[in-house]
């Protein structure tokens, strides 16, 4: 699948937050601390498998400079995102 181009998309962030937003509706955020643990992440099911999940998981790297971690408990679409970072790395 092509990944999602997300220029259209506005990115906001807030203290430990970044969100993409459209004109309608949160696409996705991701909640991290500086450690560069992800406390939460969500992509809307309409923009799942498209490789928004990664874009925002490099916002927090950059932002942070850390490698990522997932905290636990991980969700079964959380050990889906898990493994593909392993691709990533």
């Amino acid at each position: 699948m092509e990944s999602l181009d997300i220029s259209n998309f506005e990115i906001k962030e807030s203290e430990g937050v970044f969100t993409f937003k459209n004109e309608n509706t949160t696409i996705g955020f991701v909640r991290f601390n500086e450690k560069g643990e992800v406390e939460y992440i969500f992509v809307n099911p309409i923009f799942r498998k498209q490789g928004l999940a990664t874009k925002l998981l490099e916002l927090v790297k950059d932002r942070t400079g850390k490698e990522i971690i997932l905290q636990k408990p991980i969700s079964p679409l959380g050990s889906k995102l898990l493994k593909s970072l392993n691709r990533w790395k």
